[in-house]
């Protein structure tokens, strides 16, 4: 009886020391195993390198060669303003031999050789559809430029979203380890009371199915930042491995007011530009339709010449005979398709209806990015406060982890109430990861949309004096 009453005494200042020490020291184990690990020669990708990695992508470069080719077609329009030169030869030389019989003439012989070059110069002096082509293809390039950009943009956010991502998952990884400590803590000390005889089985059963649950929880963790790496690899065009900073940390601030997002990302979208590219292009082909009832001027000029070695129908061949002559005719040509049954009319309302719907396209977008835009902003301040709000409960959490356990360790409380405790710290440490990494993409969002720049500074001065601000959370 008396070894039964000593065991709990020896007991229970052990199990308050192995507590206190475990609950203090697990969130410092991941930042030791980081700094033993030894570093590779892998690259390393940061968030601020990603977008020159990004440029690598296989689909960016596709639509860099697009806007090759819209820029040769561009300068193939452009050359129509020009003279166009052609040269032609008829034979070089070309040998003619024949005999030609009449019975009331000598027969004649022919035995020559000949070359007939000519030089044309063309100019089109007045070309209707000339002018609306160069159009055409000046917005098509202007078009296949704002393509690519904006397929950069998008490309650099979805590269960054993936690589918060990545970063969250491995923050999840330390999250689960963290819990995982907790719960080997909890149920080596429900042993220990049982081992004593003031447990039950029933809470070591409770505190082994816990763990078993922290286990799953932590593999399936780390299969999903596996994946989420593999996918950061895909989108950069990484073939080996790479490295990166896996901490989570604020990227910056947004410094700008609502109005000022919806404006400037409003006037900047290259989206909203292409459509007034469009409409200009259905413009273009709607009065090239027209053009082709005006009528075509151009100036010609024809240089030919021929020049003969031999004889050509005579009696004797003289093989030492040759001749040449030229000529040369400029001229001012006209040319008009007057009435075509109305095909280019109609043609022509057809390209101005088409024109119209470009309007109403980019009149829909403009309110689409309008509440992207809106809600990005709002989310973003939304994040904001659920990042304060989540740094106060782990710190309330923390203390009750504590307390409970001091509670457990005396007797005055069940297993139960202190793997609450650690499910309410694991909870409120995945609010806290979760909050950090939607602030950073409602930021990398309004960025992309608005063409403003993310801050590194908090430049809002009343933040500061707030102690619970954004701008006073540790970067």
């Amino acid at each position: 009886m008396l070894r039964r009453v000593k065991n709990p005494i020896f007991f229970l200042p052990l199990a308050v020391c192995i507590n206190s020490i475990n609950v203090l020291s697990s969130e410092t184990k991941n930042y030791i195993e980081n700094t033993l690990e030894e570093k590779s020669n892998n690259p390393f990708v940061s968030y601020q390198e990603i977008e020159k990695t990004v440029l690598n992508n296989q689909e960016l470069k596709s639509l860099q060669k697009l806007v090759t080719s819209a820029s040769f077609n561009l300068s193939s329009q452009i050359a129509q303003r020009y003279p166009s030169l052609d040269f032609q030869a008829n034979g070089l030389p070309k040998y003619v031999a024949g005999k030609k019989y009449s019975s009331k003439s000598p027969t004649l012989k022919t035995s020559q050789f000949t070359a007939n070059p000519s030089l044309n110069i063309k100019w089109d002096l007045i070309a209707p559809l000339r002018v609306s082509e160069i159009k055409i293809a000046k917005a098509s390039y202007k078009i296949a430029e704002n393509n690519y950009h904006i397929k950069k943009k998008d490309l650099i956010q979805e590269a960054r979203m993936r690589y918060h991502k990545y970063q969250k998952s491995y923050q999840d990884i330390q999250n689960k380890k963290f819990t995982l400590d907790l719960s080997i803590t909890s149920l080596n000390n429900a042993k220990a009371k049982l081992d004593a005889g003031i447990g039950t089985k029933f809470e070591v059963l409770e505190a082994d199915a816990q763990l078993s649950r922290d286990k799953q929880s932590l593999n399936e963790k780390k299969i999903e930042h596996e994946i989420d790496k593999i996918s950061l690899k895909e989108i950069l065009n990484i073939k080996g491995d790479f490295e990166s900073n896996k901490e989570q940390n604020l990227i910056g601030f947004w410094n700008h007011r609502l109005n000022k997002n919806i404006n400037e990302g409003l006037d900047k979208n290259l989206s909203l530009k292409n459509l007034l590219l469009q409409k200009s292009i259905k413009k273009s082909q709607a009065n090239n339709f027209l053009a082709q009832n005006k009528p075509n001027i151009y100036i010609s000029n024809t240089l030919s010449s021929t020049f003969a070695k031999g004889d050509s129908l005579s009696e004797v061949i003289d093989s030492e005979e040759s001749g040449s002559n030229y000529t040369n005719t400029i001229s001012l040509n006209f040319a008009w398709s007057i009435f075509n049954g109305g095909q280019n009319k109609k043609s022509f309302k057809s390209k101005i209806a088409d024109a119209e719907a470009e309007e109403y396209s980019y009149e829909n977008l403009k309110n689409v990015l309008t509440t992207n835009i809106s809600k990005a902003y709002l989310n973003l301040k939304l994040n904001e406060d659920k990042i304060i709000s989540s740094l106060k409960e782990i710190e309330s959490s923390k203390e009750s982890v504590r307390l409970a356990r001091l509670r457990y360790d005396v007797g005055i409380s069940t297993l139960k109430d202190v793997l609450v405790r650690q499910s309410e710290l694991s909870n409120a440490k995945s609010k806290n990861i979760n909050a950090l990494y939607n602030y950073n993409l409602n930021l990398d969002e309004l960025e992309r949309l608005t063409y403003l720049e993310i801050s590194k500074d908090c430049l809002d001065k009343n933040n500061y004096k707030d102690k619970d601000s954004i701008c006073n959370i540790p970067r």
